[in-house]
């Protein structure tokens, strides 16, 4: 779909491309440092660098992309509506997590590849071995020169689940030239909430649709039936918390928080599911520390009768430990990291308490607060408060379930919302699969 591009970059674009072309040389350091952090994959470093193994597959080919495990998760239902379609799907993201989710999730005909590195010599040869058909970015994952290849390379492109933080709205205000220049390449973008969209217009979006928030209409995470009947079967008649998606700050807060109500509720459990798996020891430690005793998931242990805090240092798993508690506390919300997606607890059941930082999915959040579907918690008393309360109130607990879902089911609707958005795009490619199966 033909469209004019500004012929001018500001100088900012301008240094960033000249910087990024010159740092190419120190690529390999970067990814040596990558690689001793668990940050890579070893054996798909080369993708990094636009090169790949695999094959582009024949007709036109959808290229998606997200950040990390979020972002990919919440594309999962709208891959789905593309594959009935018969259109291929290559998805990208930046994370050995979200490699790993996709690897889980996703089926095998969907192609995931690491975006690479924001050099325009491994763009431009990522760009020349997939030659995608389509192009959406997920939510805010602007990469200048990804961006500006893809253009020039008359790519329709268009920024789907669009959000804008405020956080990053008024940095974005003040370099106004930078960002105009990048949201102008994309023929339409299409916002998470009347205030995405109008952040986006500000900034210079040129068509800018409010749609709605795909993580809504995310299914339900699975969970494997005989791992879920095995720890309920070692932890029935116990009351339990899972902590979702916490980060560091966050741990010691629910350790503290555990160490009181176990005072009311004696057999209690406390599930921690770190954001990023990678912290169990650490957070182990802390337990111990704290004079109550931790049993780890990644060591292969269950939780015991005298397992105090159970750490759930895995990946993709969080949809089991969902089912087995209807009490989910959402973190990376007690610190400023903006808050977690609780929209899948809430399908499976949960009454969700969080703290005060969720500017993430703040609309979300406020329609849940506001209709007793979650509770907010901004202080440690607080914190042991509300979930005492739901511990101590299974009738409170199930007012709460119900009125999150009436929330989650009314906010839906963002994937035909979307997949109308982009029926233009789509009907162009059914018309070349046509033509090249003539």
């Amino acid at each position: 779909m033909p469209k004019s591009l500004p012929i001018a970059l500001p100088i900012t674009l301008r240094m960033y491309r000249r910087l990024a072309s010159g740092l190419v040389p120190l690529a390999p350091a970067l990814i040596k440092r990558r690689l001793r952090q668990g940050k890579e994959d070893p054996a798909r470093v080369g993708e990094r660098r636009g090169l790949s193994r695999d094959v582009r597959p024949h007709g036109p080919l959808v290229w998606i992309h997200g950040a990390s495990v979020g972002e990919v998760l919440a594309a999962a239902a709208l891959i789905e509506r593309l594959r009935d379609l018969n259109l291929r799907i290559l998805l990208t993201s930046g994370t050995v997590t979200s490699a790993a989710v996709v690897a889980k999730r996703f089926p095998p005909d969907v192609i995931h590849q690491y975006v690479p590195y924001d050099s325009p010599r491994y763009v431009a040869r990522f760009l020349d071995h997939w030659k995608p058909s389509l192009a959406l970015f997920i939510e805010s994952d602007l990469w200048p020169n990804l961006i500006l290849a893809g253009a020039a390379r008359r790519v329709p492109m268009v920024l789907i689940n669009g959000r804008m933080s405020p956080r990053s709205f008024p940095r974005w205000r003040r370099m106004h030239g930078t960002i105009s220049a990048l949201l102008s390449r994309f023929d339409i973008c299409l916002a998470q909430s009347k205030t995405d969209a109008e952040r986006f217009a500000t900034l210079g979006g040129r068509d800018v649709v409010t749609t709605g928030n795909l993580k809504l209409d995310v299914a339900a995470p699975p969970a494997d039936p005989a791992k879920l009947e095995r720890l309920m079967a070692m932890t029935r008649g116990r009351p339990i918390i899972v902590a979702a998606s916490t980060h560091p700050g966050e741990d010691e807060m629910l350790v503290a928080a555990h160490r009181s109500l176990v005072g009311f509720f004696p057999q209690l459990l406390t599930v921690i599911v770190p954001r990023h798996p990678d912290r169990g020891s650490s957070i182990a430690g802390l337990i111990t520390a704290s004079g109550l005793t931790p049993a780890l998931r990644s060591r292969e242990e269950l939780p015991t009768a005298t397992t105090d805090v159970y750490v759930a240092d895995t990946m993709g798993e969080l949809g089991l430990f969902y089912r087995l508690s209807p009490i989910v506390f959402m973190g990376g919300s007690l610190i400023r990291h903006g808050g977690q997606n609780p929209i899948e607890a809430i399908k499976l059941g949960a009454a969700i308490v969080h703290g005060p930082h969720v500017f993430n999915f703040a609309d979300v959040y406020e329609a849940l607060d506001a209709s007793g579907g979650a509770r907010q918690a901004d202080t440690q008393e607080a914190l042991v408060k509300q979930l005492g309360q739901l511990l101590a109130d299974p009738v409170m607990r199930e007012k709460m379930q119900r009125a999150g879902l009436g929330v989650v089911d009314q906010l839906g609707g963002a994937l035909e919302r979307t997949m109308t958005a982009l029926e233009p795009y789509l009907l162009q490619l059914r018309i070349e699969m046509g033509a090249a199966n003539a």
